[in-house]
């Protein structure tokens, strides 16, 4: 495996109020534990405020984890004996984020800012523009055409091109794309995405794909894991996840779905309510509060120890052998 991620847990405290009490602890990221294989892509998804984006930038080590520690090739990012350095540990693994704009520095041409990060890890300036314009052509900018433009003065399809290649001008071995292509639209969106996966066979490339459109994950991954509330719900094959869905929360995510067929238009809403507050949340499982099966084994007891076949893992009490759930075996 080349990431290995291992009870990882982030939280964030809310303050304290006026008498010198404390407000509570946002559970952010509570107690994940996943692998990615080297070559594969990982689909995370989940409803806004599940902690994707958290899970990415403690990867990264963007924010320090609580608990829990992260591999990479085998090594333990910020160990001290033995382990990788952060400074090795970033060549090795880059982010592309959500906002295309915001994530280039305006002052900096474009061939500069793909430049840039080379240039900080040692390599010689001419070495770091001569692979800044390569990657602009393998990207589909024109060098000639694009080098010393600025951010401002590219669509926000080309700014995430740039992105990309500035992401791989480091060579990484693993990228996480956080919302890549989210705010595209879908002509080039589709684009974009092509462009990611040629990109991932000639380097051969590891990705951590975040989205919260479940038709691109489908698309893109080789597994998909499934986030509620700080917590890994559903891990698994893309087509074990789509076709055998086991836990219902994950079933409603994917009856959401826009489709053409009229004869599966979803006509009731497939979930009710928002999700609990993720400040100090309850025992037992998260999501039972929303969940039309929750019996009393969920109010007592976090279904953690996941369970599945084929390495399809269920975080619910209806697939956990005895868990005392009436529905037990019952959950497809």
């Amino acid at each position: 495996m080349i990431l290995q991620v291992k009870q990882l847990k982030k939280y964030f405290s809310t303050g304290k109020s006026f008498f010198g009490k404390s407000r509570g602890t946002v559970h952010a990221v509570d107690d994940i534990s996943f692998e990615v294989a080297a070559g594969e892509t990982l689909g995370i998804v989940g409803e806004s405020g599940c902690g994707k984006t958290t899970a990415a930038r403690l990867l990264m080590r963007l924010i320090e984890p609580d608990e829990g520690e992260v591999l990479l090739e085998g090594r333990r990012i910020g160990g001290a004996q033995g382990g990788m350095s952060l400074t090795e540990a970033r060549r090795r693994m880059q982010m592309v984020f959500q906002d295309s704009y915001a994530s280039l520095n305006p002052r900096l041409p474009i061939e500069a800012s793909i430049a840039f990060g080379p240039m900080v890890h040692g390599v010689a300036e001419r070495e770091a523009l001569k692979r800044s314009r390569d990657l602009l052509a393998r990207v589909g900018l024109e060098p000639s055409r694009f080098a010393a433009r600025y951010s401002h003065e590219l669509s926000g399809g080309q700014r995430q091109r740039v992105n990309i290649a500035r992401a791989l001008a480091l060579q990484p071995r693993v990228v996480i794309l956080d919302e890549a292509v989210s705010a595209l639209d879908k002509s080039v969106e589709a684009q974009v995405l092509n462009l990611l996966l040629d990109l991932k066979t000639e380097f051969g490339l590891t990705y951590l794909f975040i989205s919260h459109d479940l038709n691109v994950v489908r698309y893109m991954s080789d597994r998909v894991m499934v986030m509620y509330l700080g917590k890994i719900a559903e891990i698994g094959p893309v087509e074990s996840i789509y076709r055998e869905t086991g836990h219902p929360y994950t079933r409603a995510l994917l009856s959401a779905m826009p489709t053409l067929d009229p004869d599966r238009r979803t006509t009731e809403p497939p979930l009710a309510g928002d999700p609990p507050n993720p400040i100090d949340p309850p025992p037992g499982c998260r999501f039972r509060a929303r969940c039309a099966y929750a019996e009393s084994v969920c109010e007592r007891i976090d279904p953690a120890d996941a369970v599945g076949h084929s390495g399809h893992l269920i975080a619910c009490h209806m697939s956990i052998p005895r868990s005392g759930h009436t529905r037990q075996g019952l959950a497809q």
